[in-house]
């Protein structure tokens, strides 16, 4: 090392380099001690950051596939049966008539495959704006059928109600213009006999039994005396008659077609062994058979009215 002088006329030193020494510039050493020192990250002023464009919404997505796809409402309506006042507040990004989270991302999913886009991604945007897919969600086919059958149709109770009281109402009228034009005949045939009190007395003789006395053409009797005739009609009977004085006036068969009278003023008594055979008239009335075929009989008459012992 040596000293000189340099041509300012100051003494400075000088650094003579050593062999295999690196040479080191004069005055490098205290530039960098004195630099400011550099953040680790840098950020650069806000005015530099570029902004980003907007996604477009999920409505906006559909609602552009479906133009793209040549689609109207109705015909996404009809292809996925989601009904067409639904279809429009989720193309206007309104999920509050879909009934809930549940139903909105089956109705995304089902919109997105009819005009052809990607229905999960759809769903996941859905998600993270809404809170998540909730873990107990159920599968996209048992939502299917679950949203087909909460979407048919209800019954509509009042209309068929008023449609049954106008068809008993139609059938009542019915039937009072069909009584009205009714033949007259057969309201007649329908229309209940008047009373026999109102009509005149009809007599009606009933057949008389077989010991009702009536009048006869063959036997006449005086009335003040006691008459009997017996006619065989039906076969040979045995006949005993006596008078009131107890004298036999006949005993002995009395043959088919064969008769007998007998008249006493007080009485006629009468044994006949086969009572069926005998036709019997007393005092002009006819009592018909005198009893049973094959029957024993024992009868007394008298003047007045026959009266049988």
């Amino acid at each position: 090392m040596t000293i000189g002088k340099s041509p300012l006329g100051d003494n400075r030193r000088s650094d003579t380099a050593s062999p295999g020494s690196t040479p080191t510039r004069s005055g490098s050493s205290a530039v960098g001690r004195h630099r400011p020192p550099v953040p680790a990250t840098f950020q650069p002023p806000a005015e530099a950051v570029p902004t980003a464009t907007p996604l477009p919404t999920i409505g906006r997505i559909l609602a552009s596939a479906r133009i793209d796809a040549a689609l109207t409402v109705d015909q996404v309506s009809a292809a996925t049966r989601v009904r067409v006042p639904i279809v429009h507040a989720i193309e206007e990004d309104d999920y509050s008539r879909c009934g809930g989270d549940f139903y909105a991302r089956g109705h995304i999913r089902a919109i997105a495959k009819a005009v052809g886009v990607d229905g999960d991604a759809l769903v996941a945007r859905y998600d993270a704006a809404h809170g998540g897919d909730p873990a107990s969600a159920r599968p996209v086919q048992i939502f299917e059928a679950e949203r087909i059958r909460t979407e048919r149709r209800r019954p509509n109770w009042t209309a068929a109600m008023i449609a049954a009281i106008v068809a008993v109402v139609a059938l009542i009228g019915f039937n009072l213009v069909n009584g009205k034009n009714q033949p007259a005949t057969e309201k007649a045939a329908s229309t209940p006999l008047p009373s026999r009190k109102s009509s005149a007395p009809v007599t009606v003789r009933p057949t008389p039994p077989a010991t009702q006395r009536t009048e006869s053409p063959i036997a006449a009797a005086p009335a003040d005396k006691v008459t009997v005739k017996l006619v065989a009609q039906d076969g040979d009977s045995w006949v005993s008659a006596m008078d009131s004085q107890g004298n036999t006036l006949f005993q002995k068969n009395l043959q088919s077609g064969e008769n007998q009278t007998f008249t006493d003023p007080k009485r006629i008594r009468l044994v006949l062994g086969n009572a069926g055979a005998v036709h019997l008239y007393v005092n002009g009335k006819d009592l018909g058979p005198a009893g049973e075929e094959g029957q024993v009989v024992r009868l007394t008459y008298t003047p007045g009215d026959p009266e049988a012992a």
